[in-house]
């Protein structure tokens, strides 16, 4: 059995490489590049207009590293005083990191519904609350924290470009290297994945054992037509090796 890994650069080749030092085949297969966003010259205004005690979240760590090296590169610092909140482990330990500050995550669970249930957003009536973010991406939180009565506004940090890729060879190549689980970190790469795919090799790559990070990329899949699916319960690499690495012979 070969693992296909379609997580982007550099995370991908990582997973790999742990991955085939245990004697797991895997290869890679990123399916988007990511890049500085369009509009990050604005977060410096963004975060001068934060107040202290108002809320800065993180939700990936690409918003982290982006936003970080772009503050650097124009000589500014991060600000005193505010709720830093990352979604996940590795995103919060890039964000502490960056910003000297303490920062909350959920635990256990690595998505929108468990950041959102944290007790320092509870009451946030008239705070300011600054995302950073890629292109795109779920609404769940800014509509959740706009019911709660706080200011929130968006700061893209980087965007993600799809890659053009030919699924015909593509599928070819996969079967002849015995392509038997895929892993899949986000809905989004679900859905551009499968739509890849051509309709004739739908059914084997249906039946392919996939990985996920959370149970609503779970559900995303099994509406798809998925049928042997496993959560993982986080996306970062770490997770992602230590469950593999039991589940996949």
């Amino acid at each position: 059995m070969t693992v296909l890994i379609t997580r982007p650069a550099p995370e991908c080749d990582q997973l790999v490489a742990q991955l085939n030092q245990v004697g797991i085949s895997a290869i890679a297969q990123p399916l988007l590049e990511v890049k500085q966003g369009k509009y990050i010259n604005r977060l410096i205004e963004q975060i001068q207009q934060l107040q202290p005690d108002d809320y800065i979240i993180a939700v990936s760590y690409h918003a982290v590293r982006f936003a970080a090296d772009y503050l650097i590169s124009q000589g500014a610092e991060w600000p005193k005083n505010m709720h830093y909140i990352a979604v996940g482990d590795k995103t919060a330990a890039a964000l502490a990191k960056a910003c000297q500050q303490p920062v909350s995550s959920p635990e256990g669970r690595h998505d929108s519904e468990a950041l959102l249930a944290l007790p320092e957003l509870a009451n946030i009536r008239q705070r300011k609350v600054l995302i950073l973010r890629g292109n795109g991406g779920r609404e769940l939180i800014y509509q959740a924290l706009t019911a709660r009565h706080a200011q929130v506004s968006y700061c893209e940090t980087y965007q993600r470009c799809w890659l053009d890729l030919d699924a015909t060879p593509l599928v070819q190549q996969w079967q002849q290297q015995h392509i038997q689980a895929l892993v899949v970190t986000s809905s989004e790469q679900l859905i551009y994945l499968t739509g890849l795919i051509p309709t004739k090799n739908l059914t084997w790559f249906y039946n392919c054992h996939l990985f996920v990070p959370s149970q609503r990329v779970a559900d995303q899949a099994s509406t798809l037509g998925y049928r042997h699916i496993s959560t993982v319960g986080s996306a970062a690499n770490q997770a992602l090796f230590t469950f593999l690495k039991s589940n996949v012979s």
